[in-house]
């Protein structure tokens, strides 16, 4: 079978600021507050049925302390999700306002974004973008009309004043090189949460599809695997109070093979009831969900459109998973073939027999998984906790790689 066609399309709006000298003895003086202009960059990863798209903004105009981007999508598109901006859709005509951290936007300065949506019938990109209400159209747009005032020489007596050359002492600025987890160099997620502070933020961003609750997410300094930070995630218990933290990265480019690789640890074990502690969107199944949690007090794959799992729910397919250990970081590693039914799982590098797919049904493993023949393609990853009767529990997550080149622990 074929993969997901991929299509890049690049727009640009651009509005210029102009000086304008008159003769040599005037000038026009523009106040602080005269010009706006843009420039917008977006660009698509497309596949059938689906699309992300990844927006820069660059503000060609006077500092903004917030900002606001529309635009009018031609063909029938539907934004589902969103990071990096406050994004909402009426009709075809879609707004992303900025979040609390970056709204500021100096002259020259960007913001970017993303977002994830659906098509069916068509997808052109759009063309008429306005930031904060003014066309990003290549014209200039003045608050005020430019004042000339005249320029008087004055005659003046020089004074003479001998030249001190003062003694300059330099500043040495110590270079910082951030910590990148072992074993990732050059992976699409490679994170540590090292550049993370308080919540999630930038690379990672808190999302609770659906509803929301008492789950919530901090970046722990008491706990981590290596370096001094981790994530760690509150879980409550019923569906609402889920909490997970997604990547901005764009995962729907990984493949032919996406190789995954985490280090986790949580308080309480998995329950007999079903929990998720990582969903990834599959392009290939409408972007509902890839999971991986626990039933049955095992680990297990589960796939949200049709409810199936790996292994089956059998007692004797459940022996063939594996408890997630408590109290001490465990590593986790997952393979998706993107063009054929193959999945192999491990835990702290021994392969969970119960959570292969080789493509052949086998009886309280995957035969039932194999009901669905089309590959999955994961566009996202998001890692918490999402409890779907009345469990709870404490997790962290550390060292997160995930790219198209196998991965140690």
């Amino acid at each position: 079978m074929s993969g997901p066609l991929t299509l890049s399309a690049r727009l640009w709006a651009v509005v210029a600021c102009v000086a304008v000298a008159i003769g040599g003895i005037a000038a026009v003086t523009v106040p602080a507050s005269a010009d706006t202009g843009c420039k917008v960059d977006y660009t698509v990863n497309s596949w059938q049925a689906g699309f992300t798209a990844q927006v820069k903004v660059t503000n060609l105009g006077t500092a903004l302390t917030g900002w606001r981007l529309r635009w009018t999508y031609a063909g029938d598109q539907r934004v589902t999700s969103a990071w990096n901006a406050q994004v909402e859709q009426n009709g075809r005509v879609v707004t992303a306002a900025n979040v609390a951290w970056n709204g500021a936007l100096a002259t020259g300065g960007s913001a970017e974004f993303g977002l994830q949506a659906t098509w069916s019938a068509a997808n052109p990109a759009p063309t008429d973008f306005t930031l904060n209400d003014v066309a990003c159209n290549g014209t200039t747009t003045p608050s005020q009309t430019p004042t000339v005032t005249p320029t008087v020489t004055p005659t003046v007596t020089p004074t003479v004043t001998p030249t001190v050359t003062p003694t300059v002492t330099p500043t040495v600025t110590p270079t910082v090189t951030p910590t990148v987890p072992p074993g990732c160099s050059g992976a699409t997620v490679c994170s540590g949460f090292e550049d993370q502070t308080g919540s999630p933020s930038g690379d990672w961003q808190v999302v609770t599809p659906n509803c929301a609750g008492t789950g919530t997410a901090v970046i722990d300094t008491a706990i981590a695997h290596s370096g001094g930070k981790s994530l760690r995630v509150n879980g409550g218990a019923g569906y609402c109070n889920h909490l997970f933290v997604g990547t901005t990265r764009d995962v729907s480019r990984v493949g032919p093979v996406l190789y995954a690789r985490m280090w986790v640890r949580h308080t309480t074990a998995l329950p007999a009831t079903h929990v998720s502690m990582i969903t990834m969107a599959d392009a290939n199944d409408g972007n509902r969900d890839l999971r991986i949690g626990g039933q049955n007090g095992a680990l297990q794959w589960n796939r949200e459109s049709d409810d199936a799992t790996l292994p089956e729910q059998s007692p004797a397919g459940v022996a063939l998973s594996t408890p997630l250990p408590v109290n001490r970081w465990v590593c986790l590693r997952y393979e998706i073939d993107t063009t054929k039914q193959s999945m192999r799982t491990y835990l702290d590098n021994q392969e969970v027999a119960g959570l292969r797919v080789d493509g052949t049904p086998t009886q309280d493993i995957d035969s039932q998984w194999l009901r669905r023949a089309t590959a999955p393609r994961p566009a996202t990853l998001r890692l918490g906790w999402e409890s779907y009767g009345s469990d709870q529990d404490t997790l962290w997550y550390d060292d997160v790689a995930l790219g198209s080149a196998p991965l140690s622990c």
